[in-house]
């Protein structure tokens, strides 16, 4: 049985870590706030002080962090991973950071002989709890066979895009479909309710349809009860925009659909929306409308 290591237990990485323990793994944690660890320790995982503490008894180690650098620092710092490495550990970093960055970690993980695997995850909190997560895999095939029966406690769809930096590109992807759907649906209640017509049956009316998506699935009913707490909060998809919007600078690439919607999330952040869920950019739309669609 592998021995698994989980360091960054926040909205989403606490329940991943907890399927993890739920599959069997011995787990180690780590994370910078105490309450995740304390609450996991209770169920069976073992805490400890430092990442390179981790990472010296686990066969796998996954990072689930905010940004590049901070996965940077918990990897490449100060009693970070690669102060612990050995013969056989796989590093996994579920976090969304820069494809630059991935490929920066594999190569001085490389180093000294270790794999690493970028893997970021894509699903919110929801499919972060029942382990239905779609995971997006770019690095060495051999490392992901071998953590593949982690990852199966994880998620229900895992590919392997490429190498090392391959799952953060196929991430940026999915970011800019988010985005450009949370804003969409945004658009599209705050459209019907100002023009008359009950944004539930506009809806219920389109879902069937070509407009069929994730987000209208799934959205909707949350904000029409008036829920906008986070699945996936508002300031971290307006970090994943700015990791698109400069990884496609470095290429060249036009993305003006992308500029606007981060526009938008940087309008929420501006208005004290932060922490609530990327799909309450919603209340950006309703404001520049003037109309909420419970009004």
């Amino acid at each position: 049985m592998l021995k698994v290591g989980y360091i960054g237990l926040g909205l989403m990485g606490k329940s991943i870590a907890r399927n993890i323990l739920k599959a069997g793994f011995p787990l180690v944690v780590h994370n910078r706030s105490r309450a995740a660890v304390d609450e996991l320790v209770a169920e069976g995982a073992i805490s400890a002080s430092s990442a390179a503490v981790v990472a010296a008894q686990v066969d796998i180690i996954f990072t689930n962090l905010p940004d590049s650098p901070d996965v940077e620092k918990v990897v490449l710092g100060q009693r970070g991973i690669i102060e612990a490495v050995h013969d056989g550990l796989i590093v996994i970093d579920n976090s969304t950071i820069k494809p630059a960055s991935a490929r920066m970690i594999a190569a001085e993980l490389a180093k000294k002989g270790v794999f690493s695997l970028d893997a970021p995850v894509s699903g919110g909190d929801i499919g972060a709890k029942n382990g239905t997560l779609t995971i997006m895999v770019g690095g060495d095939a051999s490392a992901l066979e071998k953590a593949m029966p982690v990852l199966q406690a994880m998620g229900k769809t895992i590919t392997h895009v490429g190498d090392a930096g391959a799952g953060q590109v196929a991430k940026a992807a999915n970011q800019i479909m988010v985005a450009a759907q949370m804003v969409a649906m945004g658009e599209l209640l705050v459209f019907a309710k100002k023009a008359g017509v009950d944004p539930r049956k506009v809806v219920e009316a389109i879902k069937g349809g070509a407009a069929q998506c994730w987000t209208l699935d799934v959205k909707p009913p949350r904000l029409f009860e008036g829920n906008r707490t986070p699945g996936f909060k508002a300031h971290m998809q307006l970090k994943d925009m700015n990791i698109v919007l400069e990884t496609a600078q470095e290429y060249d690439v036009p993305l003006s659909a992308a500029i606007e919607n981060t526009k938008l999330f940087q309008q929420m952040i501006d208005l004290g929306m932060g922490e609530l869920d990327n799909s309450a950019v919603l209340g950006v739309i309703e404001k520049l409308a003037g109309i909420g669609i419970l009004d």
